[in-house]
Protein backbone atom coordinates (compact mmCIF):
# COMPACT_ATOMS: atom_id res chain seq x y z
CA UNK A 1 0.00 0.00 0.00
CA UNK A 2 2.80 2.10 1.29
CA UNK A 3 4.51 1.45 -2.37
CA UNK A 4 1.43 2.38 -4.08
CA UNK A 5 0.95 5.69 -2.30
CA UNK A 6 4.95 6.33 -3.22
CA UNK A 7 4.61 5.71 -7.17
CA UNK A 8 1.77 7.59 -7.23
CA UNK A 9 3.07 10.86 -5.42
CA UNK A 10 6.33 10.28 -7.81
CA UNK A 11 4.12 9.97 -10.62
CA UNK A 12 2.22 12.98 -9.86
CA UNK A 13 5.23 14.96 -8.79
CA UNK A 14 6.38 14.33 -12.49
CA UNK A 15 3.54 15.00 -13.82
CA UNK A 16 3.48 18.41 -12.77
CA UNK A 17 6.77 19.00 -13.38
CA UNK A 18 6.56 18.03 -16.95
CA UNK A 19 3.45 20.33 -17.41
CA UNK A 20 5.64 23.17 -15.98
CA UNK A 21 8.28 22.94 -17.99
CA UNK A 22 6.38 22.89 -20.91
CA UNK A 23 4.89 26.08 -20.37
CA UNK A 24 7.41 27.99 -21.34
CA UNK A 25 8.55 29.82 -24.37
CA UNK A 26 10.08 27.61 -26.77
CA UNK A 27 12.28 30.30 -28.51
CA UNK A 28 13.98 33.35 -27.32
CA UNK A 29 14.64 36.60 -29.18
CA UNK A 30 16.81 39.52 -28.33
CA UNK A 31 17.48 43.13 -29.33
CA UNK A 32 19.11 45.51 -27.53
CA UNK A 33 21.69 48.56 -27.54
CA UNK A 34 23.76 50.79 -25.62
CA UNK A 35 26.88 52.27 -24.26
CA UNK A 36 30.06 50.65 -24.96
CA UNK A 37 33.52 50.74 -22.65
CA UNK A 38 36.55 49.90 -24.15
CA UNK A 39 39.25 48.24 -22.88
CA UNK A 40 43.17 48.39 -23.12
CA UNK A 41 44.02 49.34 -26.79
CA UNK A 42 39.92 49.91 -27.55
CA UNK A 43 39.78 52.57 -24.67
CA UNK A 44 43.03 54.09 -25.74
CA UNK A 45 42.58 54.58 -29.32
CA UNK A 46 38.53 54.68 -29.75
CA UNK A 47 37.66 55.69 -25.97
CA UNK A 48 33.60 54.70 -25.10
CA UNK A 49 31.58 54.03 -28.18
CA UNK A 50 28.05 52.84 -28.50
CA UNK A 51 27.00 49.15 -29.79
CA UNK A 52 23.74 47.07 -30.92
CA UNK A 53 23.16 43.44 -31.03
CA UNK A 54 20.26 41.32 -31.66
CA UNK A 55 19.95 37.27 -31.78
CA UNK A 56 17.86 34.70 -31.40
CA UNK A 57 17.67 30.71 -29.93
CA UNK A 58 15.57 27.60 -28.10
CA UNK A 59 15.16 27.54 -24.75
CA UNK A 60 15.38 24.13 -23.51
CA UNK A 61 13.73 24.80 -20.20
CA UNK A 62 12.50 27.57 -17.99
CA UNK A 63 16.17 27.96 -17.00
CA UNK A 64 18.69 26.89 -19.65
CA UNK A 65 18.55 28.48 -22.86
CA UNK A 66 21.10 29.18 -26.14
CA UNK A 67 21.19 31.73 -28.28
CA UNK A 68 22.98 32.99 -31.61
CA UNK A 69 23.74 36.70 -31.31
CA UNK A 70 24.95 39.50 -33.74
CA UNK A 71 26.94 42.42 -32.11
CA UNK A 72 27.70 45.68 -33.95
CA UNK A 73 30.32 47.91 -31.77
CA UNK A 74 31.32 51.53 -32.98
CA UNK A 75 35.14 52.24 -33.12
CA UNK A 76 35.50 55.98 -33.90
CA UNK A 77 39.10 56.97 -32.91
CA UNK A 78 39.30 59.97 -30.08
CA UNK A 79 39.46 63.10 -32.09
CA UNK A 80 43.37 63.25 -30.25
CA UNK A 81 44.28 60.12 -31.88
CA UNK A 82 43.09 60.89 -35.23
CA UNK A 83 44.47 64.57 -35.45
CA UNK A 84 47.77 63.68 -34.26
CA UNK A 85 48.51 60.45 -36.15
CA UNK A 86 47.34 62.13 -39.32
CA UNK A 87 43.87 59.54 -39.46
CA UNK A 88 40.96 62.59 -40.13
CA UNK A 89 37.93 60.75 -41.04
CA UNK A 90 39.34 57.77 -39.47
CA UNK A 91 36.33 55.18 -38.73
CA UNK A 92 35.94 51.61 -37.40
CA UNK A 93 33.80 48.98 -36.07
CA UNK A 94 34.16 45.48 -34.40
CA UNK A 95 31.65 42.89 -35.57
CA UNK A 96 30.39 39.55 -33.92
CA UNK A 97 28.90 36.77 -33.94
CA UNK A 98 28.36 34.44 -30.99
CA UNK A 99 27.12 31.40 -30.08
CA UNK A 100 25.76 31.44 -26.16
CA UNK A 101 24.46 29.45 -23.06
CA UNK A 102 22.48 31.19 -20.76
CA UNK A 103 20.58 29.98 -17.14
CA UNK A 104 17.90 31.78 -15.94
CA UNK A 105 16.81 32.42 -12.65
CA UNK A 106 13.97 34.18 -11.71
CA UNK A 107 14.08 36.90 -8.60
CA UNK A 108 10.98 38.13 -7.37
CA UNK A 109 7.45 37.80 -9.38
CA UNK A 110 8.54 39.91 -12.23
CA UNK A 111 12.02 40.31 -11.63
CA UNK A 112 14.22 37.89 -12.84
CA UNK A 113 18.45 37.17 -13.97
CA UNK A 114 20.48 35.39 -16.12
CA UNK A 115 23.86 34.57 -16.54
CA UNK A 116 25.54 34.02 -19.89
CA UNK A 117 28.75 32.92 -21.12
CA UNK A 118 29.63 32.16 -25.12
CA UNK A 119 32.64 31.66 -27.67
CA UNK A 120 32.63 33.26 -31.48
CA UNK A 121 33.64 34.87 -34.40
CA UNK A 122 34.85 38.95 -34.25
CA UNK A 123 35.93 41.19 -37.11
CA UNK A 124 38.13 44.29 -36.43
CA UNK A 125 37.25 46.63 -38.95
CA UNK A 126 39.25 50.24 -39.65
CA UNK A 127 39.01 52.65 -42.54
CA UNK A 128 40.76 56.42 -43.32
CA UNK A 129 41.26 58.30 -46.16
CA UNK A 130 44.06 56.84 -48.94
CA UNK A 131 47.48 57.68 -48.02
CA UNK A 132 51.16 56.63 -48.55
CA UNK A 133 53.24 56.17 -46.39
CA UNK A 134 57.25 56.21 -47.34
CA UNK A 135 60.40 56.28 -45.23
CA UNK A 136 61.89 58.06 -43.43
CA UNK A 137 58.66 58.13 -42.07
CA UNK A 138 57.95 57.76 -37.73
CA UNK A 139 55.63 54.84 -37.24
CA UNK A 140 52.38 55.35 -35.22
CA UNK A 141 50.95 53.07 -32.97
CA UNK A 142 47.60 53.14 -34.16
CA UNK A 143 49.11 52.64 -37.71
CA UNK A 144 50.99 48.77 -36.59
CA UNK A 145 47.60 47.73 -34.35
CA UNK A 146 44.74 48.66 -36.41
CA UNK A 147 46.18 49.19 -39.88
CA UNK A 148 48.46 46.29 -40.57
CA UNK A 149 51.44 48.60 -41.35
CA UNK A 150 54.78 47.37 -41.11
CA UNK A 151 57.66 49.36 -38.99
CA UNK A 152 61.15 48.87 -37.89
CA UNK A 153 63.37 50.37 -35.09
CA UNK A 154 60.14 52.96 -34.79
CA UNK A 155 60.02 53.83 -38.59
CA UNK A 156 58.02 53.14 -41.47
CA UNK A 157 59.40 49.80 -43.54
CA UNK A 158 59.25 50.43 -47.11
CA UNK A 159 56.74 52.09 -49.20
CA UNK A 160 53.14 50.77 -47.45
CA UNK A 161 49.70 52.49 -48.22
CA UNK A 162 47.54 53.14 -45.47
CA UNK A 163 43.53 53.11 -46.15
CA UNK A 164 41.30 50.37 -44.99
CA UNK A 165 41.65 46.72 -42.59
CA UNK A 166 40.24 44.26 -41.20
CA UNK A 167 41.35 41.68 -38.64
CA UNK A 168 39.48 38.69 -37.86
CA UNK A 169 39.71 36.55 -34.64
CA UNK A 170 38.07 33.98 -32.04
CA UNK A 171 37.29 35.10 -29.00
CA UNK A 172 35.04 34.53 -25.98
CA UNK A 173 31.92 36.69 -23.90
CA UNK A 174 30.27 36.37 -20.42
CA UNK A 175 28.06 38.50 -18.14
CA UNK A 176 24.78 38.64 -17.31
CA UNK A 177 21.82 41.19 -16.44
CA UNK A 178 18.58 41.67 -14.60
CA UNK A 179 15.03 41.38 -16.60
CA UNK A 180 11.54 42.80 -15.65
CA UNK A 181 8.46 41.24 -16.95
CA UNK A 182 5.96 43.50 -19.41
CA UNK A 183 2.14 42.48 -19.51
CA UNK A 184 2.85 40.06 -22.68
CA UNK A 185 3.45 36.85 -20.97
CA UNK A 186 7.10 36.10 -22.79
CA UNK A 187 8.35 39.62 -23.13
CA UNK A 188 10.88 41.32 -20.91
CA UNK A 189 12.70 44.61 -20.65
CA UNK A 190 16.28 43.68 -19.53
CA UNK A 191 19.89 45.76 -18.51
CA UNK A 192 23.19 43.38 -19.14
CA UNK A 193 26.53 43.79 -18.99
CA UNK A 194 29.16 41.95 -20.80
CA UNK A 195 32.77 40.89 -21.10
CA UNK A 196 34.49 40.74 -24.95
CA UNK A 197 37.65 39.47 -26.02
CA UNK A 198 38.76 38.84 -28.97
CA UNK A 199 42.47 37.70 -29.90
CA UNK A 200 43.70 39.38 -33.23
CA UNK A 201 46.90 38.70 -34.06
CA UNK A 202 48.35 41.61 -33.67
CA UNK A 203 46.59 42.31 -29.97
CA UNK A 204 43.56 41.76 -28.10
CA UNK A 205 40.62 43.74 -29.30
CA UNK A 206 38.24 44.09 -25.61
CA UNK A 207 35.15 45.54 -24.79
CA UNK A 208 32.56 45.93 -22.64
CA UNK A 209 28.86 46.78 -23.71
CA UNK A 210 25.90 47.76 -21.21
CA UNK A 211 23.13 46.98 -22.56
CA UNK A 212 19.13 47.97 -22.55
CA UNK A 213 16.76 45.86 -24.50
CA UNK A 214 13.72 43.63 -25.18
CA UNK A 215 13.99 39.80 -24.28
CA UNK A 216 10.75 37.52 -25.33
Amino acid sequence: MRNRILFLLVFCGLVGWASAQSNFNRFNFTVGGGLGIGRGEVAAFAGNSYHGEAGGGVNFSRMFGVDAEYMYYGLGLRPSVSQSRSLNDASGNLQSVSLNGIVNAPLHRKFGAYGILGVGFYRRSVSANRQLLTPPLLCQDVWTRWWGINCFNGGVQGQQTLSSFSKDAGGFNFGGGVTYRLKHPHAKVFLEGRYHRAYQSDGKTIVMPITVGLRW
